[in-house]
C-alpha cells in the first residue's frame, strides 16, 4: 500500500476508523492488502475517485471459500509435517525427475511411495519410478532426494495453485482497483476496524486572588495506537467524541439462496397468437414519439445519460472540501489536529487535544449512594472550552501537588463539570430515615368512607465537622417524582435524580437537616365495616365534628338495621322453602292412595297437614311484605342521611 499512503485518519469511540488514503500513481492497477476480518467493513464503505482525467473501473478481491471446495480438483495436498512425502504421493502417475545428487538424476513417471514400518524414520521411505529410458522400475530412498522437478504441466500448475490459496486462507485478502491506462491522482476512503481512542485529562488549580474560587486549567491528552501494518508519516488526524451507529454486515462471504426445485411438465404446441388492430394510425404514434431512426436517437440519449450523471456526481465530490477546523456534526464533535501526525508501525502516540483556562469551584457533595458517611471533594467547572469533553479519567493537581482522580463525563459545550476528586474524612454524615402516615381527610362517596391520608418519609442529615475550618456540605437526596417537599428548607440545586441541601457546619461541631417528602393516598373502606372505635378515632384527630360525628354513628345504626331486616328477610325464605319441599312430599305420598277405607283416612290426616303448611305460608308471605316495606323505607333513610352527611363533610 505503500504506492497509496494513509493521508487523513479519523478515529471513533465504538471501535472503527475512517481512513483517507490518496496519492498520483500510474498504470491499469492498484493491489491492496487488507486483513480478513476487515473486509466486510471495506466492502461496506469503500470509495474510490479519480479526481484526474482517469477513470474506476472497478474493484477485484478474493472470493473467500472454504478450503475444501477451493481444492476440489486440485490433485495435491500437502500437510505441514510431511509435505515433501505428501507432494510425492500426490504426483502419482506425473512424470518427474528426482535429484539424488550433484550429478545423479533419476526421470520417470511416478510410481508411488512405500511408507516405513511403525517406529522407523520418515526418510526410509522408499520411492518408485518408472525409468524413462528403460522399462525398470527404480526405488531410490526418500532420505536421499535431494530434489524434486515436476515435467507434467498440471502438476506444476495444480502445486501453485494449491500454494496460493494456502496463502489466501491466511489472515489477508487481496483487493485490487481496475484503472484506466495512464496517470491518476487517486483518492480512496473506507472504514475499517480500529482501537477505540483515549483521552486523559489534568486539571491544574490555581489560587484565586483573595481567597476567590481557584481557576482551572484543564489540559487534555488524545491517545490512539497503531496497529495499521505501515508507519503513520505526515497524516492528518480527527479524533471525534460521540458514537455513531455502526455494526457488521457480512458482505465479503458468498451466500446462494436456496430454491425450489420445479419439474418439466408437458406441453402442447401453442396455437397462432391473433393481435387486434390498435385504434388509430401511425403517423399519431409517431407525432407523440417520432419516427422509427428518431427513436433509435432517443434510446442513444437515454444510454448516454448514467455517465454524464457520473461525471456531474464526480464534479460535485471534488468542489467539496473537507473542514479542518473543530466541528459539532448533531451527536458528533471532532477534534482536528492542526499538526500532522507520525507513528511507527505497532507503536502509540499522545496528541493535545484541549487547553483552556477554565472558572473553577470547590465543593463538599454528600450521596450515600456514591460514598456513604463522607462527602467528596469536588470541583465544578463549566465547560467553556469550546469543544466537547468525551469521557476518560482525570488527574487533579492543586498547589503543585497531586490532590486526586475522577473520571471526567461526556460533557456538552456550555455543560457542567462536575468531578469528584477526593474524600474528606474529616467531614462525616449520619443519616436516620423514618416513614409514617397522618389522616388529612374524610369523604363520603355512596356507602363509602373515602379515607385521604399522607405517606410522609423523612430523612435526618446530621454533619459533623471534626476539621478546624467550616465546612459547607451540599446533601444530595433523592427526588421522587411522587412525593413533594414540605416542612423542608429549600434545596440550593436540583440535579435529574436529586435536590441538593446546603448545611453548614462550624469547625468542630455538627448541624442536622431534616428533609420531609410526602405522597396524598386515597382509600375506601365500606361504612358497614366501620366500627363505633375507629369512628371516635377519626373524631379525636380532628377530621369529624361531633355533630357529624353524631350523624355517622345514626348512619351506621341504620345500615345495620338493614342489615338485620336482609337476614330476616333470607330467614323467611329459608322456611318457605322448608313448607315447598314438605307440601311436595305430601303430595307424593298421596297421589297412590285411594279416596276410601283405611287409605281414604290417611289420605284425609295428609289433607289436614296441607292445609296447615297453607297457613303458615300465607303468615310468612304477610311478615315478609312488612319486612320489605321496612327495609325500603331503611335503604331511603340511609340514602337520605348519606346525602345529608356528604353535604355537611364536604363544606368542612
Amino acid at each position: 500500500m505503500n504506492n497509496l499512503p494513509i493521508t487523513h485518519m479519523t478515529l471513533y469511540k465504538h471501535g472503527v476508523g475512517y481512513f483517507e488514503r490518496k496519492a498520483r500513481v500510474e498504470g491499469e492497477r492498484v493491489e491492496f492488502s487488507f486483513r480478513s476480518g476487515e473486509m466486510n467493513d471495506i466492502l461496506k464503505s469503500l470509495t474510490v475517485i479519480d479526481s484526474g482525467e482517469g477513470k474506476v473501473l472497478g474493484v477485484d478481491y478474493a472470493t473467500p471459500r472454504d478450503r475444501e471446495e477451493l481444492l476440489q480438483g486440485c490433485s495435491i495436498r500437502l500437510n505441514n509435517g510431511n509435505s515433501l512425502r505428501d507432494l510425492l504421493s500426490s504426483l502419482r502417475g506425473s512424470r518427474v525427475s528426482l535429484q539424488l545428487s550433484r550429478d545423479e538424476h533419476v526421470s520417470g513417471t511416478l510410481v508411488g511411495l512405500d511408507l516405513p514400518s511403525k517406529g522407523q524414520p520418515a526418510a526410509d521411505t522408499l520411492i518408485s519410478i518408472l525409468q524413462d529410458d528403460t522399462r525398470q522400475v527404480r526405488v531410490v530412498n526418500l532420505g536421499g532426494v535431494q530434489g524434486v522437478e515436476i515435467i507434467d504441466e498440471r502438476g506444476e500448475k495444480d502445486l501453485r495453485f494449491f500454494l496460493d490459496t494456502e496463502q489466501q486462507q491466511e489472515n489477508h485478502r487481496k483487493v485490487t482497483i481496475q484503472l484506466t491506462p495512464g496517470e491518476h491522482d487517486l483518492v480512496m476512503n473506507y472504514v475499517a476496524p480500529a482501537p477505540t481512542w483515549r483521552v486523559s485529562y489534568r486539571i491544574v488549580l490555581e489560587s484565586g486572588s483573595n481567597g476567590s474560587d481557584p481557576e482551572a486549567l484543564l489540559i487534555g491528552w488524545g491517545i490512539f495506537d497503531n496497529l495499521l501494518e505501515e508507519d503513520l508519516e505526515g497524516v492528518s488526524l480527527s479524533l471525534v467524541a460521540g458514537m455513531p451507529i455502526s455494526f457488521v454486515y457480512d458482505l465479503a462471504t458468498p451466500f446462494t439462496p436456496e430454491r425450489p426445485t420445479v419439474k418439466e411438465e408437458a406441453r402442447v404446441a401453442a396455437a397462432p397468437v391473433e393481435l387486434a388492430e390498435a385504434l388509430g394510425d401511425l403517423e399519431s404514434l409517431e407525432d407523440e414519439f417520432g419516427s422509427g431512426s428518431h427513436l433509435s436517437e432517443n434510446l442513444d440519449i437515454a444510454a448516454d445519460s448514467p455517465i454524464k450523471m457520473m461525471k456531474r456526481m464526480r464534479a460535485i465530490k471534488r468542489s467539496v472540501s473537507p473542514s479542518v477546523n473543530s466541528k459539532s456534526i448533531d451527536e458528533l464533535f471532532e477534534y482536528n489536529l492542526q499538526t500532522p501526525v507520525t507513528v511507527r508501525r505497532g507503536q502509540s502516540a499522545m496528541v493535545p487535544v484541549i487547553s483552556s483556562q477554565l472558572e473553577c469551584r470547590k465543593d463538599l457533595i454528600y450521596n450515600a449512594a456514591k460514598m456513604a458517611k463522607h462527602p467528596v471533594a469536588t470541583l465544578r467547572l463549566e465547560n467553556k472550552t469550546g469543544l466537547t469533553i468525551e469521557r476518560g479519567p482525570v488527574t487533579v493537581l492543586d498547589k503543585g501537588e497531586y490532590v486526586g482522580e475522577a473520571v471526567m463525563p461526556f460533557t456538552k459545550e456550555e455543560g457542567e463539570l462536575v468531578v469528584p476528586y477526593a474524600v474528606e474524612l474529616g467531614v462525616k454524615v449520619y443519616e436516620e430515615a423514618s416513614d409514617r402516615t397522618e389522616l388529612n381527610a374524610l369523604h363520603i362517596k355512596g356507602l363509602y368512607l373515602v379515607i385521604e391520608e399522607w405517606v410522609i418519609g423523612t430523612t435526618k442529615y446530621r454533619v459533623n465537622n471534626s476539621t478546624a475550618r467550616p465546612a459547607k456540605v451540599l446533601v444530595e437526596h433523592p427526588r421522587r417524582g411522587d412525593r413533594e417537599l414540605f416542612e423542608t428548607p429549600e434545596p440550593v440545586e436540583k440535579t435529574e435524580n436529586h435536590y441538593r441541601f446546603a448545611v453548614a457546619v462550624e469547625p468542630r461541631s455538627e448541624n442536622v437537616i431534616a428533609v420531609h417528602q410526602r405522597k396524598l393516598r386515597r382509600r375506601q373502606e365500606s361504612f358497614q365495616k366501620l366500627s363505633a372505635k375507629s369512628i371516635e378515632n377519626y373524631f379525636r384527630k380532628g377530621l369529624l365534628d361531633n355533630q357529624n360525628k353524631e350523624k355517622v354513628l345514626q348512619v351506621l345504626d341504620i345500615l345495620h338495621k338493614i342489615s338485620k331486616q336482609k337476614s330476616d328477610l333470607g330467614s323467611l325464605e329459608d322456611e318457605k322453602k322448608s313448607i315447598y319441599k314438605s307440601q311436595k312430599q305430601i303430595h307424593g305420598n298421596m297421589a297412590p292412595l285411594a279416596k276410601t277405607g283405611d287409605e281414604g283416612a290417611l289420605r284425609s290426616q295428609y289433607l289436614e297437614k296441607l292445609k296447615g303448611t297453607e297457613e303458615k305460608l300465607s303468615q310468612i308471605e304477610e311478615r315478609s311484605e312488612k319486612l320489605k316495606k321496612d327495609l325500603e323505607q331503611s335503604k331511603n333513610d340511609a340514602e337520605s342521611q348519606l346525602k345529608q352527611l356528604e353535604q355537611s363533610m364536604s363544606m368542612k
